[in-house]
């Protein structure tokens, strides 16, 4: 399985980026993951808000293929439990996918032509979290699905 995060904005935290780095490392034996940070485009200018994540929105359609299974996370998005994202991923790789993206939009979301093109749209909770803790979970909850699929003991 090949596993990509687009993901608008660099992490700046240490501990984040440690973290990130560690469960990068573990995913090795059950998948290929690739980040790839995008630069956002700074809005100086709240009305140029839609146009803006329309410019990012082109930038991360280029990087997805039109075979590929896409999951957007947004508010509004579908919640999962852990055991339920595991069975998600697994049914994904028993229907023969090879590359699911997974796309982190910026503080002012996504665009609309890029949740138009997701298979899924996800939301990790009702709460709110920095984009940055975001994607230190999303990658953390891929290996905890990678694990419960293998049913090996870090799911508790």
């Amino acid at each position: 399985m090949k596993i990509k995060i687009i993901a608008l904005g660099k992490i700046k935290e240490k501990f984040l980026k440690e973290g990130i780095d560690e469960f990068l490392k573990r995913l090795t034996p059950y998948a290929s993951v690739e980040i790839i940070e995008l630069q956002p485009i700074d809005i100086k200018d709240e009305h140029l808000t839609q146009r803006i994540l329309d410019e990012e929105g082109e930038k991360i359609l280029s990087l997805i293929k039109p075979q590929s299974y896409v999951i957007t996370m947004e508010i509004n998005g579908k919640q999962f439990s852990s055991e339920e994202f595991a069975q998600k991923i697994s049914n994904l790789t028993n229907e023969g996918q090879s590359e699911i993206i997974f796309v982190i939009g910026s503080s002012c979301g996504l665009s609309k032509n890029v949740s138009a093109r997701a298979n899924l749209k996800m939301s990790m909770s009702k709460m709110t979290f920095l984009h940055q803790f975001a994607r230190l979970i999303l990658v953390e909850q891929i290996y905890r699905a990678f694990k419960i699929i293998k049913g090996e003991t870090y799911h508790k």
